[in-house]
């Protein structure tokens, strides 16, 4: 049975052992500077594609949120099909067609939404880019193969800075360029995902030999459902996904309600929510750069899995209880410590698998992701509105993000049991 899913964790060195420390480090700089690359394209969209999607809709603001939660919900759901099937074709075929494909499609799909007629052609680029987005998954199994076990977690979170990055770089760009036009941005997207492709298909080395590679595609497993097969085949893994899952649940609270909760309860304006980015921004990529590969060589990465969970709850107990704009700053750097969480948790579950379901183990977490995306924005929506109607006698405003708070203790509590290393991958020459 070929199955990688039900095989025991890889016998074979990663394939950067064997190619030696310049090739391995040629390699995680083009997946961190795709990382960054696609991360900031992402950006310039998120103070340009409301505004579109109102001007589409005559100006009609109401209407254009009610497009918007469409247009999220779609974008989720395709990452939730795609991931599966993008992950296991990287097993199949190799990391770098998948990931060249992918961004190639992204360029199109920009250029797409560039210059889209109506709304219903918008509609129409943002599924396409739902799906070809979904190369996350690719590029985390890439790096799974060019990094060996130990430092894995470490390379995790220097890839999760540069999409902290690329989130404080890309919104500036977007605000910028749309003051001119609300096209424009997207035409910046695509430029800088084409200039991505393009490098790639210069200068990116294949990380996955064919000797390593699944015998076969198997749609059985491809499909979100399916998917979940490979979790539940290794143990713990399932667990350590679902504290994957939560925490990306509850990291949804900040873009579903952050400028509705702090405009209305600390009046905030539009210049100070763009400095409040900036501050949680710059405090993330520090966490992610400098303290992750520390952390975890002192602590393990249990403990780093565990406190990170532990601070974000804190942070996020701060954030719903601070009663002054002032007092929710001074909880930034506690949540900070929660970019501490996904880096340890990738670090333990690439451990458990083989080579040959590195891409499935990736596109399964982006599936997660793609639900935690759909549901969300409900959850979250729904209990910061229901919180205000009745305030009165509520006088809760932070509800919303106290339930967050609520999702890390539980993850906190199944880390417990299953945020363990696997026994040591066995080496060879």
């Amino acid at each position: 049975m070929d199955d990688a899913a039900t095989n025991p964790v890889e016998t074979p060195a990663p394939t950067a052992e064997r190619s030696g420390p310049r090739r391995r480090q040629a390699a995680f700089g083009f997946i961190f500077a795709s990382a960054l690359m696609n991360s900031v394209s992402f950006g310039i969209m998120i103070p340009i594609l409301p505004n579109l999607i109102r001007q589409f809709t005559g100006g009609d603001t109401a209407a254009a949120s009610e497009w918007n939660m469409v247009f999220g919900t779609t974008w989720g759901l395709m990452q939730f099909f795609m991931g599966p099937i993008l992950g296991m074709l990287s097993d199949r075929v190799g990391r770098r067609p998948v990931l060249l494909i992918s961004f190639f499609g992204l360029a199109v799909d920009f250029l797409f939404m560039a210059f889209a007629p109506s709304l219903w052609w918008l509609y129409v680029g943002r599924i396409l880019n739902g799906m070809t987005a979904s190369s996350f998954s690719t590029a985390g199994a890439y790096l799974a193969d060019v990094t060996a076990p130990e430092r894995r977690a470490r390379s995790f979170g220097m890839l999760t800075s540069a999409f902290s990055f690329g989130f404080i770089i890309g919104p500036t760009i977007g605000g910028v360029l749309g003051e001119h036009s609300l096209r424009l941005p997207f035409l910046a997207a695509a430029a800088i995902t084409a200039v991505n492709w393009f490098y790639g298909l210069l200068i990116l080395p294949e990380s996955l030999p064919p000797e390593r590679r699944l015998k076969a595609f198997h749609w059985a497993r491809a499909n979100p459902l399916g998917s979940l097969r490979l979790l539940r085949a290794h143990p713990g893994l399932l667990g350590l996904a679902g504290v994957g899952f939560l925490f990306q649940l509850a990291q949804i609270v900040l873009p579903t309600i952050f400028v509705l909760y702090t405009s209305y309860r600390y009046g905030w304006t539009p210049g100070v929510l763009g400095m409040t980015f900036l501050l949680t921004g710059v405090l993330g990529v520090i966490v992610q750069m400098f303290l992750v590969g520390p952390a975890v060589g002192r602590l393990g990465e249990r403990r780093v899995v565990l406190l990170g969970l532990l601070a974000g709850a804190s942070g996020f107990v701060w954030y719903g209880a601070a009663s002054a704009g002032w007092v929710y700053l001074l909880g930034a750097p506690i949540f900070a410590l929660s970019g501490l969480i996904m880096p340890g948790l990738q670090g333990l579950m690439t451990r458990r698998v083989s080579p040959q379901a590195q891409g499935q183990l990736q596109g399964a977490n982006q599936s997660l992701q793609g639900i935690a995306s759909i549901v969300g924005p409900l959850i979250f929506g729904e209990t910061f509105a229901w919180s205000l109607r009745r305030e009165a006698s509520l006088n809760s405003p932070g509800l919303a993000i106290y339930v967050s708070a609520g999702l890390l203790i539980l993850g906190f509590a199944l880390a417990l049991r299953t945020a363990r290393a696997p026994n040591p991958e066995p080496r060879t020459a």
